[in-house]
Parts: C-alpha cells; sequence; structure tokens
C-alpha cells in the first residue's frame, strides 16, 4: 500500500479488540465496516473491524496512516 509515495508498514498482531458481533453478520449484500477513534497520548488511534480487509485497509490507507495492524483469522 502506498498513499503520497509513503509506504505504509502493515504487520499482523496476535490480538485486536473485536468491534464485531454475531448481529453484524447476517447474510446480505452489505459491505460492513466498524471504525471506533480515540484520542490517547501518542495521537489518534483509528480501529477498524470488517469481513473485507481489503476494503478497511483502503479505508485506513486513506487516512495517512503510517502503521496498519492486522490480525489473522478464519
Amino acid at each position: 500500500m502506498k498513499k503520497n509515495d509513503n509506504t505504509i508498514q502493515t504487520h499482523f498482531v496476535s490480538k485486536l479488540p473485536d468491534l464485531m458481533g454475531p448481529e453484524d453478520y447476517p447474510e446480505s449484500d452489505r459491505k460492513k465496516i466498524k471504525i471506533q477513534i480515540r484520542m490517547t497520548d501518542s495521537g489518534i488511534e483509528i480501529l477498524g473491524d470488517s469481513m473485507y480487509p481489503h476494503l478497511l485497509e483502503e479505508l485506513l490507507s486513506g487516512t495517512g496512516a503510517k502503521k496498519i495492524e492486522g490480525v489473522l483469522c478464519g
């Protein structure tokens, strides 16, 4: 992923909080993404959750993020 010629570092971690619950997974054609934004001592933290990780990564890369952490699940 690239944004303004700055490489975004993407790496996987063992755990991130879940934002989506069973009610968010009905069978439909909707592509839902949930976002939580909060201010921390080190800056702004954006947490996202989706069944469509490529869409979430695209959204997060548009924020100017320098680092994206993800969880492998299945």
